[in-house]
């Protein structure tokens, strides 16, 4: 018996060769755009699953809504809770930043390295495997450093296993020597830590006090089965009682509603699910539209395939009709077909697995990730999902094809089931659905990146540099000293037009922000105001525009000591206009004692973050006058434009023999830098409009094989006709407007659901573009050309049809 089904099913398949390589390749197509988006999905998942405990081990997320959610915290939060919370077994610190980079000297050599600096046990949380000396106690000390595998290489070389005792120096301390305590390896897991050293985190008494103070990024050791909302609760009201306490010791008036919240994220799950920006933190939401999309892609290609598998039935009615006349059950034909279903889609999937591992490498690069696809876990789920797909779209058109009556198919009568027509339709209609949504939301997604791309950012980046320093080192005015040096020395360099430095960085962001108040009211205040501590001629450096008033003037003592100059966005939440804001004075939250500040000038509104979020408050000043001073470690340069490349070139020789030698040279435009701010939104446009190609080619391909098969079912009426004098392009009209209005009752249901998607998807931007309606008449109107397109191709041919062929019997 199923040798004869197999004899069948490749007649069948010979016999219809165009849908079934059709078929075949929808299939593949859908499965591999599937599989490359569930893979970075997986692999975004796989983040410390390494550790071993990972389940019970939480990171520690402070905010409010208006400082928003943090990812450090306080050390009382973190300590006095270990203490108060018997639920809670141990806390570390973890504290690593991507761009703080150290150089580590030897008297072999140096290495310029990532670093972190924790609490005495890291390496209970983050148990790396030891390579050489014990990671016990590897950090317990001050003068204590560990070091990872890659840089005792760097270090030593080929004798790195023996470098256990051995000093280096670090370049941020004045000349202190670490003894090497222990070298580590990496996980071979996906980790957000993989730090180049490790050493023990070191502040001051006073910060360890404060609880206003949040600077450490905290995980905690739970009990199993600890409640964990139970604890974010009791902890929620121990920090928001702390905060209630400073702010009345500063005069300020604590708000019931603004109350601070603790969230504990599980550590496994911190790289998609933290409530803040967290460490290296994926884009959760965009790889869930992702694998929904290619979801419906795949949902695309089944429907292909249960869609040409129910118009074929015409071919294999009688055979069906003997075969239950014969005595053949139901069940068994039902079995029939789904093994015909299962070859079609294992071939599919052979070949989708073969283009998968072919576009791999490409796809790696795009993402930045080193993804495999031939892993364990990857193959269980996607043959398990090929079995779903093969039952799922199998079992349509094989209980229709079942369901045929021996006297009706035998006797011809099945081809007019309203049933089977009515199947058909709705298929077809669900498929062009799916087809006009994609349209629709690329043509959206589209429109809102062009917006922020094109959007005025306030300043004017263009020819500027900015280099930041690689060798810091807060203690002694030491950066304060090299930036006023570096400044002077590189101004004369030729091409160099002006040279300026702020604690910001466009394109970076900011380091501090703190609260502000009015000097008259107290009570008055503005939360996360941006410290924009900068040089002298900054504002005008960049072009920045102003409403009113005046730039700080450096010739006047006032205006140097205690002038300040803010943004719109500031003077907005202050409850002023650009003209009664002249003369205001403030309480600047970062001054050590409190000292007034004068509003002097008004400055547009400029993008430091990116253009999706609000423009931050800020007020700029002297950068001279407080503890900023030592915050200046950057050169932000502005070239002419005559030879810029040999400006460059003096540039990084100057730097790599005066400036910083033995450190690598590394600059960036600022408007590249600020460009970059889009990266993520420019990946989302790119998979969206290579998802919307492979969704139109899948879904035109599935309606030129359907149309070519309904049609041929057509080609006796198409004879009578022609023979009864009609012309061309009513026979071509008479064949398609089915399909034209069934696109147009598509499109019209797509209409909300295209709608609601990209409204939710355009909230997560500060600056949006309003819904345009344009997208979904384009919609409408490309599909109809499209779907006219391909369906009079085969209308056409229909009408060249022989008619002594179809008519002799009649």
């Amino acid at each position: 018996m199923l040798k004869n089904w197999l004899k069948i099913a490749f007649i069948n398949y010979q016999k219809n060769w165009l849908s079934t390589i059709i078929n075949v390749l929808g299939l593949s197509v859908g499965l591999s755009v599937f599989l490359l988006i569930f893979i970075y999905w997986q692999d975004e998942k796989s983040y410390e699953k390494w550790i071993p405990n990972h389940e019970n081990i939480y990171l520690v997320e402070t905010g409010n809504s208006s400082m928003g959610q943090m990812i450090v915290s306080s050390y009382p939060e973190l300590a006095v809770s270990k203490e108060k919370f018997p639920e809670i077994e141990d806390f570390t610190i973890a504290n690593s930043w991507e761009d703080y980079k150290v150089k580590l000297s030897s008297e072999n050599g140096s290495v310029f390295t990532t670093n972190a600096r924790v609490s005495d046990s890291f390496f209970e949380f983050f148990p790396f495997k030891s390579v050489a000396g014990s990671l016990k106690n590897a950090v317990n000390d001050n003068n204590k450093i560990a070091i990872s595998e890659q840089t005792a290489k760097g270090l030593f070389g080929e004798e790195y296993k023996d470098c256990v005792g051995k000093f280096l120096k670090m370049d941020d301390s004045d000349d202190k020597s670490y003894v090497i305590s222990a070298v580590y390896q990496f996980s071979e897991g996906n980790s957000v830590y993989k730090p180049g050293f490790v050493m023990r985190h070191t502040s001051s008494p006073e910060s360890r006090a404060s609880w206003t103070n949040y600077s450490y990024v905290g995980y905690f050791r739970l009990k199993p089965g600890t409640d964990v909302p139970n604890l974010e609760k009791k902890m929620s009201e121990m920090v928001s009682q702390q905060e209630k306490i400073s702010a009345e010791k500063w005069g300020q008036k604590y708000e019931e509603k603004n109350r601070m919240k603790v969230h504990l994220t599980p550590i496994a799950q911190m790289k998609l699910d933290a409530h803040s920006e967290g460490i290296q933190k994926g884009d959760k939401k965009s790889i869930m539209i992702l694998l929904g999309l290619s979801s419906l892609i795949l949902l695309l290609s089944g429907i292909n395939l249960i869609n040409l598998k129910t118009a074929q039935a015409s071919q294999r009615a009688k055979e069906i009709g003997v075969r239950k006349a014969i005595g053949g059950s139901k069940i068994q034909i039902i079995i029939q077909f789904l093994l015909e279903n299962m070859m079609i889609c294992f071939v599919a999937y052979i070949v989708a697995l073969a283009a998968v591992e072919l576009f791999l490498p490409s796809y790696n690069q795009f993402l930045g990730k080193e993804i495999k696809l031939f892993e364990e876990n990857i193959l269980i789920y996607s043959g398990f999902l090929l079995l779903i797909f093969v039952i799922l779209s199998g079992i349509i058109p094989a209980l229709y094809l079942s369901n045929f009556k021996p006297i009706n198919t035998l006797k011809g009568n099945f081809s007019r089931s309203k049933n089977g027509v009515w199947l058909r339709n709705s298929i077809l209609a669900l498929q062009l659905v799916i087809s006009s949504f994609f349209i629709i939301c690329s043509l959206i997604i589209y429109s809102q990146v062009q917006y922020m791309m094109n959007k005025e950012l306030g300043f004017k980046g263009d020819q500027v540099i900015q280099i930041h320093f690689k060798k810091t080192d807060w203690e002694n005015n030491y950066n304060l000293k090299k930036y006023i040096k570096l400044k002077d020395e590189v101004a004369k360099i030729s091409g160099v037009e002006a040279v300026t430095g702020s604690v910001i960085s466009i394109g970076r962001g900011f380091t501090n922000s703190s609260t502000v108040q009015n000097a008259t009211d107290t009570l008055q205040t503005v939360q996360n105001v941006v410290n924009g501590a900068v040089d002298r001629n900054f504002l005008s450096f960049y072009d920045i525009k102003f409403i009113s008033g005046k730039d700080l003037d450096w010739n006047k003592a006032s205006d140097t000591i205690s002038g300040t100059v803010a943004n719109e966005a500031f003077i907005k939440k202050m409850g002023w206009n650009p003209q009664q804001a002249l003369g205001k004075e403030v309480f600047p939250g970062w001054e050590e004692k409190k000292k007034k500040y004068k509003i002097l000038g008004v400055i547009k509104d400029f993008y430091v973050n990116g253009v999706d979020k609000p423009v931050e408050p800020m007020l700029f000043f002297n950068y001279d006058r407080n503890w900023t001073k030592g915050n200046m470690s950057n050169l932000q340069i502005k070239l002419s434009g005559n030879d810029i490349s040999g400006s460059l070139e003096q540039i990084k020789e100057f730097w790599l023999t005066k400036a910083e030698p033995g450190y690598p040279f590394d600059y960036e435009f600022v408007d590249k830098r600020f460009a970059k701010t889009f990266e993520k939104f420019q990946k989302q446009r790119t998979l969206f409009t290579i998802l919307n190609s492979i969704v139109l080619i899948v879904a035109l391909l599935g309606l030129f094989a359907l149309s070519s098969l309904l049609i041929d079912q057509k080609l006796k009426d198409v004879a009578i006709k022609k023979a009864l004098g009609a012309d061309e392009k009513m026979i071509i009209w008479d064949l398609t407007k089915r399909f034209l209005l069934i696109c147009i009752l598509a499109v019209f249901i797509s209409f909300p659901f295209g709608y609601y998607a990209m409204n939710e998807w355009l909230k997560d931007f500060a600056y949006r573009i309003e819904m345009p309606w344009w997208p979904y008449l384009l919609s409408l109107v490309l599909l109809l050309i499209l779907t006219f397109s391909v369906v009079s191709i085969k209308a056409f041919k229909a009408t060249k049809v022989n008619l002594v062929k179809y008519l002799k019997y009649e």
